[in-house]
């Protein structure tokens, strides 16, 4: 399922926070991805300690998810394939694949579940994103 065929899919206010989360990093809309966030939002991205998140209790509150933007999603040029959507209650799990070339001519590829919850006003809650890091670092060239 492609990011487009995704946008077709039946209405969803969690899919349709991840929807907004994928254009706005794609596009490196920095404002536009963080105005979606709870103030007290969460990202585990991985889930669990890793490289970027060392205790692996990750990124909570909105000063946090904003050094996470700056310091992991700005760093790259970031292109989602999503295979498969599943959304129910106030979450929305997301399946495919993310590449990312840094400046430097890096390339990484990744992938994933992502799994967002949404607040009643639609305001990202938690990202997690289910991912093994050693792989993506074997995929760097």
């Amino acid at each position: 399922m492609s990011t487009k065929v995704l946008e077709q899919a039946k209405k969803h206010p969690a899919r349709e926070a991840s929807l907004r989360s994928i254009r706005a990093v794609e596009s490196k809309d920095r404002e536009a991805w963080l105005s979606m966030w709870h103030p007290e939002g969460i990202i585990q991205d991985p889930v669990g300690p890793s490289p970027l998140d060392p205790e692996g209790n990750g990124h909570r509150g909105i000063e946090k998810i904003t050094a996470f933007y700056d310091n992991v999603i700005a760093n790259s040029n970031t292109h989602f394939h999503i295979r498969h959507s599943y959304a129910c209650g106030n979450e929305c799990a997301n399946v495919g694949t993310i590449t990312g070339k840094t400046d430097d001519g890096s390339v990484t590829r990744c992938e994933l579940v992502m799994v967002y919850c949404v607040d009643d006003d639609g305001k990202v809650l938690s990202l997690r994103a289910f991912w093994e890091f050693d792989e993506l670092v074997e995929d760097i060239f």
